[in-house]
């Protein structure tokens, strides 16, 4: 056959060798002890699972990522290897005012009050930080910068007025120049209830870039717009009462088969739609579902050990939407080991890069409650059920505000999410720099010889 030399440009010839039968048999025999020789190396050497972060190495069935050792794990692509992340916690005696939000006006309101009830997550997560090995005290090294405040405790509390509270916040980042450098990306807040960052009026004017802490993830029913945003802000779990969740529990999960009712909802109606049909059918199913209506005071009010004696009287726990979206009784259905039943449809959950919350929980849509509802709950088989509170029972603990020591805890959660937030270099509308890296202000002062009170956008 004669073809071009594509170097030389001139005519080659070449004859092609015929292929014999001899040629195919040893082809054949080359692929043969190939595949048998492949087959041998991945019996002698099995594949390590050790770098390997993806899905495939965890059963479908499985509630979240489990390392071999049964604690929960955090994927690598996004967060890191390991947690070596660095937090600043902001004195109360540095900055001036931050005193009024952590005790009222008065300096009455102690962290010993504030930790108890639902909203507890502004004092733990604070205390925790304060003790963690992660804290550092120099602001230069620092990756992150928390602010203390026990704001939503001190309103109801009566120790500030909303009024107060915005005054307060605004005079406080004033004197914060790293908050200012970064335009508050590097700055924590945590909003403990269903009210969120709304708690501070002008928080859509200074922390719409701060990474806010909060188990609300929607207040679009009285608000235009809601505070969480799911690119910087983190979904944290409720504050579930200690006596549940450490030590000996003030209530024990009853067998399957000796609880009572189907389903429950042992809350307060507050004129909320999906709480009232509940309640009502409750009125039409008395033998399957469990809906009293529940006062603040009274006799129609459950005080606590009788809350979770009821509540642990089911196989599914309903867990509407109330004044939020989010509800703790979803967290606290666990330790009862009842299946949470989601009746909230703008709900946010937290640790979702962890948790398969189909493994664990029922979302049912708040428009379609009624006999339906029952219907479907009562289909669903009791081993079926079983499954469900087995696969609960070990991803719980990140619920629990716990030591960073325990390698599963809800504060462990939360230090991974922050630091999958870090940022090497941080920059605002009001920071500048220089060929040598000096950081300046529109006034090309050095960022070290700024001064309080900073302007703030």
């Amino acid at each position: 056959m004669a073809g071009i030399n594509s170097k030389t440009g001139s005519r080659i010839t070449t004859t092609a060798t015929p292929c014999t039968r001899t040629h195919q048999i040893g082809a054949l025999a080359l692929v043969i002890f190939t595949f048998f020789l492949t087959r041998l190396i991945d019996q002698t050497f099995p594949p390590s699972s050790s770098f390997d972060s993806g899905p495939s190495h965890y059963s479908q069935y499985d509630a979240a990522l489990v390392a071999a050792g049964g604690s929960l794990i955090w994927p690598e692509r996004g967060y890191g290897a390991q947690l070596s992340i660095k937090i600043y916690v902001y004195d109360e005696k540095e900055i001036d005012g931050l005193k009024l939000l952590l005790f009222g006006r008065d300096g009455r309101i102690t962290p010993e009050a504030c930790v108890k009830g639902q909203w507890g997550t502004q004092v733990k997560i604070h205390q925790m930080l304060l003790q963690s090995r992660f804290r550092t005290n120099k602001k230069e090294e620092a990756d992150l910068f928390f602010v203390p405040t026990y704001v939503k405790c001190v309103r109801m509390m009566g120790g500030l007025s909303d009024k107060e509270i915005n005054q307060t916040y605004v005079k406080v980042l004033s004197q914060m120049p790293y908050f200012r450098v970064s335009g508050g990306r590097n700055h924590i807040f945590v909003f403990p209830s269903g009210a969120g960052a709304h708690l501070f009026k002008s928080w859509a004017t200074y922390l719409n870039r701060s990474i806010i802490l909060t188990p609300e993830g929607d207040r679009t029913d009285k608000r235009d717009t809601s505070a969480f945003n799911t690119w910087k802000d983190i979904i944290i779990p409720g504050n579930v009462d200690d006596r549940m969740t450490k030590g000996d529990r003030l209530v024990e999960p009853l067998p399957l088969g000796k609880r009572k009712y189907l389903a429950n909802y042992l809350g307060r109606a507050q004129g909320k739609i999906g709480r009232l049909q509940l309640i009502d059918l409750g009125k039409q199913f008395p033998n399957k579902l469990e809906s009293p209506e529940l006062k603040f005071s009274g006799s129609e009010k459950l005080e606590r050990a009788a809350y979770f004696q009821h509540l642990r009287n089911a196989k599914f726990c309903l867990a509407p939407r109330g004044e939020s979206s989010w509800s703790l009784r979803f967290y606290e259905s666990f330790f009862v080991e009842c299946v949470p039943v989601i009746l909230s449809d703008q709900v946010e959950l937290p640790f979702q890069n962890v948790v398969d919350y189909s493994q664990i929980s029922i979302k049912w849509p708040s428009t379609q409650i009624g006999p339906q509802l029952l219907e479907y709950l009562e289909s669903i088989a009791d081993n079926a059920i079983e499954k469900m509170i087995a696969r609960g029972r070990k991803i719980r603990c990140l619920w629990v505000y716990a030591p960073e020591s325990e390698s599963c805890s809800a504060f462990t959660g939360i230090l991974w999410e922050l630091q999958k937030k870090v940022r090497q270099f941080h920059q605002s509308t009001e920071t500048f720099w220089l060929h040598n890296g000096t950081i300046i202000n529109r006034n090309l002062v050095e960022f070290g010889k700024w001064k309080p009170p900073l302007p703030l956008p």
